[in-house]
C-alpha cells in the first residue's frame, strides 16, 4: 500500500512543505528512509516503530520505505516523527488515506506515543498556508504559536492515538481559536526601565533620540561609569512598537531557535541583544554545518548592543560590515545557503583606552601610547565609517547625580517624538522596502536630502577639513534628514547639517 502525508521542514528561517511518501510491500522486514534525512530524522525509525507498537497498533512486518520529498533538500530535526507514523498507519489502512490530502502533521514522538513540541512551527505553519493546506496538526505545546497564522485550522495533538481516533470518527479534536484579531490589538510593550532614570547626559540622550528616530547606528565613548550601558539598555523604551508584520518576522527567527513559548506565541517587544565580548563570529552572525541565525539576526528589528567594543576579537567585528549595510546575512555551505534577516540598530559602547581614563581630569591614565593604539586598532576605519552617530560621553558630576529634580524627560514623551518622525518617514518611503532614513540609498538621498546654499557650503567645508569619506558624507545627510524630521521641518537647514557633522567628530587617534 502507498500513502502520502504532508509535513514541514526548515530551510534557513523559511518553512517548506515536505511530502512523506510511505510504501509497504511484501518482502523482508526492513525500514528504509530516503530523501537526505539527517541524523535526528534517521533516528526517528526507532521512535516511530516503538511508538506505533506501544499505542496498540501493529507495525508492518514487511518492507517499509519512506521517501521525504523533495529528495534534494536536507531534512533535519524531530518534527517528521508524527507524519512518518501517520503515513505508516495510513498505508496499513488504519487511517483513511484520502482525508489526509489537505492536512499537515508536525511533531516529535516519544516511545509511548505522546507528541512532543518542536522548534520552527511558525515558519512551517506559514508554509502550510502558502500551499493552501487546510488543517495543521501540531503538538499541544505549539498550539498558540501555530494559531498566530490566520487562514488555517490548527489542531493540537497530545498523543498519536488521538489522530487515529479523529480520522476514524471515534474522537473529536477541537481546533484552536485563531488569533485573527491580534493585528488590531496593541502589542505589549512594557519595560522595567525608563529614560527618566538617567541624570544629566543631555547630549547623549539627544543623540539616542535621533538614532531611534532614524534607525541609525551609534557608538559612545567615555569613562567607566559615565552611563553608556545604562542609556543603551533604555533605547528600546523609546523605539516605536513592533507592527504585526514585524513581530511575525522576529517570531519566525525565535521559533526556529526554540526561544518562543506557549505563553509568548508572538514576540511583541523589540529585541535587545547584548552578547558577551567572547562571542565568536559564527555566534554573532550565524553559522554551523546547518546554519543557525546568530545574535545579529536575533536582534532583527531591534537593538544589537556591543558593550566594551574593543574587547571583541577584531575578526568578529569585521564580519559586521556586510550585514550592517545590507540588512541581511547570507551563510553559504556546500550545496546550501541560508539568508537571515539582520536589520538592526547597532549600539556600541567603549572606553577611550584600556584603563578608561585617557581624558579624565581627576584620574591619571596608566596606559602607554602603544597600549592605546593597540586598543583602538581593534576598530577599523571601514567599520566605524558605517556608524552614523559617534559621540563622546563625559563623566556625570556629583551635582547631577545627587539632583532630586524629577523633570528628566521620560521614555513615553521621547517615544512620542520618535514615532512622529517615523510616521513622516513611513509616508516618505511608502511603496519601498525602506522604513527609516538610515536605509536610504543614493537615489533617495538626492531626492529627500536636498541642501540649500548655506548647508551645502557647510558640508563641503566639513568634508574637505575632516576628510569625510563618501559613506560618511551620506551618513551626515541621513542624520540631518532625521534631525529635520524631529523638528518637523520639510527641508534640511544648516543647523541640521551642523548638528549631524558634530556627531561625526569622533576621536579615532
Amino acid at each position: 500500500m502507498l500513502s502520502k502525508v504532508k509535513s514541514g521542514a526548515l530551510q534557513g528561517i523559511d518553512g517548506i512543505v515536505i511530502d512523506v511518501e510511505t510504501d509497504i510491500s511484501y518482502g523482508l522486514p526492513v525500514f528504509h528512509m530516503v530523501g537526505l534525512p539527517q541524523a535526528a530524522v534517521r533516528e526517528s525509525r526507532e521512535r516511530v516503530k516503538t511508538a506505533v507498537n506501544n499505542c496498540g497498533y501493529q507495525f508492518p512486518p514487511d518492507r517499509v520505505v519512506i521517501n521525504l520529498a523533495p529528495a534534494d533538500i536536507k531534512k533535519q530535526g524531530t518534527g517528521l516523527d508524527l507524519p512518518v507514523a501517520v503515513g505508516i498507519l495510513a498505508a496499513s489502512n488504519l487511517i483513511p488515506g484520502p482525508e489526509l490530502e489537505a492536512c499537515m502533521f508536525i511533531g516529535e514522538l516519544s516511545l509511548d506515543g505522546h507528541v512532543k513540541g518542536v522548534n520552527g512551527v511558525l515558519p512551517m505553519a506559514l508554509a502550510a498556508r502558502t500551499n493552501k493546506i487546510q488543517k495543521l496538526f501540531v503538538p499541544f505545546e505549539n498550539r498558540n504559536e501555530a494559531s498566530v497564522v490566520n487562514g488555517i485550522e490548527v489542531y493540537p495533538v497530545r498523543h498519536l492515538s488521538q489522530i487515529v481516533a479523529f480520522f476514524t470518527g471515534h474522537e473529536t479534536i477541537e481546533p484552536c481559536v485563531p488569533l485573527k484579531d491580534i493585528s488590531a490589538k496593541k502589542l505589549s510593550d512594557t519595560h522595567p526601565v525608563d529614560f527618566s532614570d538617567i541624570q544629566g547626559q543631555q547630549h547623549a540622550k539627544t543623540a539616542l533620540k535621533i538614532a531611534a528616530a532614524g534607525g541609525h547606528h551609534l557608538i559612545m565613548s567615555g569613562e567607566p561609569g559615565s552611563g553608556k550601558s545604562m542609556m543603551a539598555k533604555r533605547l528600546p523604551t523609546i523605539l516605536p512598537q513592533l507592527s504585526f508584520d514585524e513581530a511575525l518576522e522576529v517570531t519566525r527567527i525565535y521559533s526556529i531557535q526554540g526561544m518562543t513559548g506557549n505563553d509568548t506565541p508572538l514576540i511583541s517587544q523589540r529585541p535587545f541583544r547584548s552578547p558577551h565580548h567572547t562571542i565568536s563570529d559564527a555566534g554573532l552572525i550565524g553559522g554551523g554545518s546547518a546554519p543557525d541565525p546568530g545574535e545579529i539576526s536575533l536582534a532583527h528589528h531591534g537593538v544589537l548592543f556591543l558593550d566594551e567594543l574593543p574587547e571583541f576579537k577584531k575578526n568578529v567585528l569585521e564580519v559586521l560590515r556586510q550585514p550592517l549595510e545590507n540588512g541581511e546575512i547570507t551563510i553559504a555551505r556546500a550545496g546550501f545557503s541560508a539568508v537571515f534577516p539582520a536589520r538592526v540598530m547597532l549600539i556600541c559602547a567603549m572606553n577611550p583606552c584600556p584603563c578608561g581614563f585617557l581624558y579624565s581630569d581627576l584620574k591619571p591614565c596608566t596606559c602607554t601610547q602603544p597600549q592605546v593604539r593597540k586598543y583602538r586598532a581593534k576598530l577599523s576605519g571601514p567599520l566605524l565609517d558605517r556608524i552614523d552617530i559617534q559621540i563622546e560621553v563625559p563623566k556625570v558630576s556629583y551635582k547631577q547625580l545627587s539632583s532630586t529634580k524629577t523633570n528628566n524627560q521620560g521614555s513615553a514623551s521621547i517615544r512620542f517624538c520618535v514615532e512622529a518622525a517615523r510616521a513622516v518617514q513611513a509616508e516618505r518611503f511608502k511603496g519601498t522596502p525602506i522604513s527609516c532614513n538610515a536605509g536610504m540609498n543614493n537615489e533617495m538621498l538626492s531626492r529627500h536630502c536636498k541642501l540649500d546654499a548655506d548647508s551645502g557650503m557647510l558640508l563641503e567645508k566639513a568634508v574637505n577639513t575632516l576628510g569625510f569619506s563618501a559613506r560618511a558624507y551620506h551618513s551626515v545627510l541621513k542624520v540631518a534628514r532625521t534631525i529635520a524630521d524631529l523638528e518637523k521641518r520639510v527641508n534640511i537647514c544648516s543647523m541640521d547639517v551642523a548638528q549631524a557633522i558634530q556627531y561625526r567628530s569622533f576621536d579615532r587617534s
